[in-house]
């Protein structure tokens, strides 16, 4: 029989899996050239087909819905055949097994993207379920993982299909998220069904759990760094079995039994009480009274301090429904930040096969699709560094500093992704594509993972399902009018640019102007997400403010109580 402590980090790991597994929109570019050669497509097209994609999120709030009714594993394999369906699919039209028309594609790539969202909600509600004191950590860890899907298939790809790797990427897609999903079943079904339990508080069991967070970013950190500063042609499956699939699942009951059989050797030592706090939000309700009370400025009372002030959130973790969470001035900042700054990221990711052909770097697609997406997952690690560090060294205060909030976090995060295009409008050599890559794949990883955490933070975390799936409809906005704006400015550019191929009869544009001009407008946009975020952490700082208030009262009260 599973402990109940051992059933929560099999889970976790269960959720490591899928995510790790299941990020198959990062790899678009690595067969996006031969799609659009079969379909005989130009760019416009193309890019609605990786808009299609995009558009399946727009259903991802469906999962949250079901997840209200169905188990949980019975929504982690409607996403499983979502997947399996739109990807195989698309396999034999490569494999010109069957021939569809380019509308039937579409469609396709709609529900093979909608199969995302639907794994990540999953994920999503595990975690917090099952680590009620800690979800943000629980839940940037698991996200992380889906940063290095496209180093992971790159690998499998290059071990067991060298000669034909294009039409590989898609049978993977179809076929890796299904076994994912049996593998995952078991962990799944032996959760706690109880809430109550999982709400149990302990203090030496949230020490040991601190410290088991510790060992677990630590070994996403080393296969990060295996996975994208080794060649694919040297890595060990083996290895990456290990770090990926093996130890997350066993290095928790091993520190346990380790901490365990060191408690019971010093068993008759004094009892010590930990000097750390872990993220919670399970004092709202004591303390209402006082983070209901606004938070008065009498300095001024100019037009920018009523725009900050009107309609703020005043406290953190209030549940909101979706119609409620809409009509917030915060929720809609918060779209645009993402709007503006992770969509940017994910559009350029898609466009990355087409921008480094234009640029003479073709040959080198896989390296830099693996760049974009092993820096996503080391911008998602990153998010949770102040948590994991706030796990010991955690002194609250009342000053909501920039580093200290996790919207004021966003806000930095996504400083460096103006920078990147600024830095590939000025160069079009390879070092600046890959920098650029690396920064803008850090600046989507970091924003993707936090606002999972940010949207329960604002709005409540037991409709942070269908609310986070809300917010993530502005991917195919984005991707339409990105996508499409950039595919527009592509075509213009082919007459006039200095080279010109031929790829099966179709022109292709060549040269520095195919994506210049897009940079220019795309910097520009990074811009208004990073602004937007600003104005986001000035809004929600009395709500941190008041957060930490609690927190010192709790402390407080615990250091006093006999």
């Amino acid at each position: 029989m599973v402990s109940l402590g051992c059933r929560k980090w099999m889970v976790l790991a269960a959720a490591i899996w899928i995510q790790a597994f299941t990020g198959t929109n990062f790899d678009f570019p690595s067969y996006s050239t031969q799609m659009k050669s079969i379909l005989e497509t130009n760019q416009v097209q193309l890019n609605y087909l990786a808009m299609a994609s995009d558009i399946g999120k727009l259903f991802g709030w469906c999962s949250g819905v079901l997840l209200l009714y169905f188990p949980t594993w019975v929504v982690l394999f409607m996403a499983s055949f979502l997947g399996l369906f739109g990807y195989g699919l698309q396999w034999l039209v490569i494999q010109k097994q069957i021939t569809l028309p380019y509308i039937m594609v579409f469609v396709l790539s709609l529900s093979a993207g909608g199969s995302i969202p639907w794994f990540n909600t999953v994920c999503f509600v595990l975690n917090i379920k099952n680590f009620p004191e800690n979800w943000p950590l629980a839940v940037s860890l698991s996200v992380s993982f889906n940063g290095v899907t496209a180093a992971l298939y790159n690998l499998i790809v290059t071990k067991l299909s060298p000669d034909d790797k294009a039409t590989s990427y898609l049978i993977l897609n179809a076929l890796v998220p299904f076994i994912t999903s049996i593998a995952s079943l078991g962990p799944i079904l032996q959760q706690s069904t109880s809430r109550q339990d999982n709400n149990q508080k302990d203090e030496t069991a949230l020490k040991d759990d601190a410290h088991i967070f510790v060992f677990l970013y630590i070994l996403a950190a080393v296969t990060g760094l295996y996975l994208f500063f080794t060649n694919p042609v040297s890595q060990n499956i083996v290895v990456v079995t290990m770090l990926l699939i093996v130890l997350p699942f066993i290095l928790p009951k091993v520190i346990y039994l380790i901490k365990s059989a060191r408690r019971a050797f010093y068993s008759d030592g004094p009892i010590e009480r930990p000097d750390y706090e872990l993220v919670e939000m399970n004092h709202q309700e004591e303390f209402h009274e006082e983070c209901s009370t606004p938070v008065v400025n009498k300095s001024g009372c100019s037009v920018f301090d009523k725009i900050i002030k009107i309609d703020r959130l005043r406290e953190l973790g209030e549940e909101h429904s979706a119609t409620y969470m809409m009509s917030r001035c915060d929720f809609w900042l918060y779209y645009v930040t993402y709007f503006c700054g992770g969509t940017i990221g994910l559009v350029y990711s898609n466009n990355l096969g087409q921008i480094v052909e234009s640029l003479g770097y073709i040959s080198d697609t896989k390296a830099l699709v693996t760049i974009y997406s092993t820096c996503s997952f080391f911008g998602r690690l990153l998010s949770a560094a102040m948590d994991l560090f706030g796990c010991f060294y955690q002194q609250p205060t009342i000053t909501a500093d920039m580093y200290a909030t996790r919207t004021g976090r966003l806000t930095l995060g996504l400083v460096a992704m103006p920078v990147a295009f600024l830095l590939l409008i000025l160069s079009s050599a390879k070092l600046a594509l890959s920098v650029a890559t690396g920064l803008i794949g850090i600046c989507s990883g970091f924003l993707i993972s936090t606002a999972v955490s940010i949207t329960s933070e604002l709005f409540g975390s037991k409709s942070s399902g269908i609310n986070h799936n809300i917010l993530i409809t502005n991917i195919p906005l984005g991707s339409l009018l990105y996508g499409v704006l950039a595919a527009l400015i592509y075509v213009d550019n082919i007459d006039s640019s200095k080279d010109k191929d031929l790829d099966d009869g179709m022109k292709v544009c060549i040269g520095r102007d195919c994506y210049h001009e897009t940079f220019m407008l795309w910097g520009l946009i990074s811009v208004i997400g990073v602004s937007s975020s600003f104005l986001l952490f000035l809004r929600t700082k009395p709500a941190y403010e008041s957060h930490y208030k609690r927190k010192i009262r709790v402390l407080e009260e615990t250091v006093c109580s006999p």
